[in-house]
Order: C-alpha cells, then structure tokens, then sequence
C-alpha cells in the first residue's frame, strides 16, 4: 500500500485503507473517500491533489491525502 499522493495525474486507483480518527474518516467518508472506492487524480498542485470521486471534483491538501492509501 502506498498513499494517495504517489498516484500520477490521471491514475484512476482503489482505496484500500483510510487512516486516521475516526472523524476524520468518517469526514473522508462524507466526501464519498470509502474502502473500495475509486479515485482518479485530475490534477496535482505543489502536493495538493484534485480529485475525482463518483461525479464530483474535491480538492485535498497533502496531510489528509496522506491518509487515504491505495
């Protein structure tokens, strides 16, 4: 497993594990980040990534990213 930021832009990955408290999983989780899920990365921005979730487009700062593996 490796966390979401080593995901290229246009990698489409499977979450695998979400780290952290629980509230901020289940705050990742409201965003429609799930075990299982699928993410395509748009775009990266000095470590900041723009994601593609279901039909919605959520941008995640490095540290919470971090936590999402793949």
């Amino acid at each position: 497993m490796m966390p979401l930021t080593m995901a290229r832009t246009g990698d489409t990955v499977t979450i695998r594990k979400i780290n952290g408290k629980d509230e901020t999983r289940q705050h990742l989780a409201s965003m429609g980040f799930v075990e299982r899920g699928l993410v395509t990365v748009v775009n990266e921005i000095a470590g900041n990534l723009i994601l593609q979730v279901k039909e919605s487009r959520i941008a995640l700062d490095k540290s919470m990213a971090n936590r999402i593996m793949i």
